[in-house]
């Protein structure tokens, strides 16, 4: 196949030309377990390597417009994937044009039929519950799908959404979250096997398809050679233009490094900042491109227990933590040393960054031992108190020992209870079993995803592992919904954001830069796109952006002589 020749005039040519060909390896820091977009538990998984969603991001954009580095991808930024178009009737109504002769993998039980409307809707009825025999969603919808009323096919390429708010940005914010969840699953498959948890079943309409998979060792994509996509900045490319994916799961950092070093891992995600120094001066020819951590690390009190359903305890807490010298000290001067609130700095023009707070709240976040302690005494613990912190064997456990210290000083006496990721997930997420903190990113703070999100945080029912319930905060979502103008929105963000602050009701930590690393012979990019072609935690994107990435052969084999 022949690739298209660089005529000129695109920010993209400087990229160089693609190649066809070659081997990809990348890493994953914990087992594979899930195959299937219905499960969401969180685990690694790499189903949209197959798996596609309607829409994705502007493979064409400039990233000095946009680089899609944070998780929130505004709808102005957004492209079809699996649709061609879509509009708005109403306000309540938005109708998808399907891109025509997409054909699902040539494996049974689909066996290379076309992708086709009806299998939007098994999809949404599917993680929603909301028909065709699905009566419950597979988990609590994310804001705008608890709005989504029903999900019907007017003709084989046209899929009609009906919701319960008339807020379109709302709507197609929804539709393009990077969440593996909103990956199209094949319904035959579906049918036959019930559900798609074993990965012999793994059939999609992506440019790859799973070949191979050892439980904790690694997996194998293959090119789909009857992939329908082109490359949209060289449209008379087929992709992918790699062969094969290699996902080796390597739970230890050091040795992911160790092999990232000796040039056997071709991209290296979530590396933390000292790391990336320390790699920099062994190893300056690997690209080192840093993005936002999508949320900040916090410690969540369990606000419905005591000590900590007083919050004069919890301003104690965060007093007692020196976050500048965190970030100076531990991060090496990488990361802002402010606390923060639901809404990441890095969303700029929206939530309430730490320059706008006014002094007295400033004050309440300041390291200060000794009003802490002042404040321990005046909530009935001038002897401090013994309490626990759970968290899984992959979070920053050097950070949480830092915590520790600094809480000793103020008689705090935290001890860290350390799960395997498996146990943690039944413990915590399904459990509710903690009754202290826990340290589970990503938390409710610094989140870089869409605003509406930022506002479920800490609503009951919700993935609210500080067990609040505050029906002021539960407030502003419905608001946020019921609003379609956006500065109206922004206020109600910043409004939501100044409560949390004021209230504390988690201890807000710091928000880190980490970096994808890159091998030089990997082509396609220039530094942006960091956070969506993320592979620890389960992509969401990972086909999309890995089948439009190239080899330089040439370059490879010269540099590994």
């Amino acid at each position: 196949m022949k690739n298209e020749k660089i005529t000129g005039g695109n920010w993209w040519d400087q990229l160089g030309e693609p190649q066809y060909g070659g081997e990809m390896v990348i890493r994953a820091n914990r087992n594979i377990v899930s195959f299937d977009p219905y499960i969401t538990e969180n685990f690694a998984n790499i189903y949209s390597a197959w798996m596609e969603r309607l829409l994705s991001d502007d493979w064409t954009l400039n990233p000095a417009i946009f680089d899609y580095k944070t998780h929130w991808h505004p709808s102005k930024y957004m492209k079809g994937q699996l649709a061609e178009n879509w509009e708005f009737k109403d306000p309540y109504t938005h109708v998808v044009h399907l891109r025509e002769g997409i054909r699902w993998q040539n494996m049974p039980p689909a066996n290379g039929r076309e992708f086709i409307s009806d299998d939007v809707v098994f999809h949404f009825n599917r993680l929603c519950g909301l028909g065709g025999n699905f009566t419950k969603p597979s988990s609590p919808p994310a804001p705008g799908l608890q709005d989504l009323i029903s999900v019907y096919a007017v003709d084989k390429y046209t899929v009609v959404f009906k919701f319960k708010t008339p807020n379109p940005e709302l709507i197609m914010e929804t539709l393009n979250k990077v969440y593996p969840s909103l990956c199209m699953e094949n319904p035959d498959a579906v049918e036959k096997w019930g559900n798609l948890n074993d990965w012999h079943h793994a059939i999609g309409t992506g440019p790859f398809i799973l070949r191979y998979f050892v439980p904790g060792s690694l997996a194998i994509l293959m090119k789909n050679s009857n992939y329908w996509a082109h490359d949209e900045r060289y449209p008379k490319n087929q992709l992918p233009y790699i062969d094969t994916i290699k996902y080796q799961i390597i739970p230890d950092d050091d040795i992911a490094l160790e092999a990232m070093r000796a040039g056997n891992i071709d991209i290296l995600d979530l590396v933390m900042p000292l790391q990336a120094q320390l790699l920099r001066k062994t190893n300056p020819e690997i690209l080192q491109i840093p993005h936002p951590n999508s949320d900040a690390f916090t410690l969540e009190p369990r606000n419905d227990k005591s000590p900590f359903n007083d919050i004069t305890v919890r301003k104690a807490m965060q007093l007692a933590i020196d976050l500048p010298t965190i970030a100076k000290s531990y991060y090496r001067g990488t990361v802002e040393p402010y606390p923060v609130m639901l809404t990441s700095r890095y969303m700029k023009g929206w939530g309430f960054p730490y320059e706008q707070w006014p002094q007295d709240l400033k004050d309440e976040y300041a390291y200060n031992p000794t009003m802490a302690k002042t404040l321990l005494a005046k909530a009935g613990h001038s002897e401090g108190f013994k309490t626990n912190v759970v968290t899984d064997a992959v979070k920053d456990l050097d950070l949480l020992k830092i915590v520790q210290s600094y809480f000793n000083q103020v008689n705090i006496d935290m001890e860290i209870n350390v799960m395997d990721a498996a146990s943690f997930a039944a413990f915590i997420q399904k459990g509710r079993k903690h009754d202290q903190l826990v340290h589970h990113p990503p938390g409710p703070l610094g989140h870089t995803a869409s605003p509406f999100l930022e506002l479920t945080r800490f609503l009951k029912g919700e993935d609210n592992l500080a067990m609040v319930d505050d029906p002021i905060f539960n407030s502003f979502l419905p608001k946020a919904i019921a609003t379609t103008s956006v500065d109206k929105l922004k206020g109600i963000i910043k409004d939501a954001n100044e409560y949390v602050a004021r209230q504390h009701f988690t201890i807000s930590l710091l928000q880190p830069m980490y970096y994808s690393l890159c091998q030089p012979w990997i082509k396609g990019f220039n530094g942006q796109h960091g956070s969506t072609w993320g592979y620890t935690g389960g992509p969401g994107m990972l086909g999309f952006y890995l089948s439009r990435f190239w080899i330089d052969s040439e370059l490879k084999k010269s540099m590994r002589k």
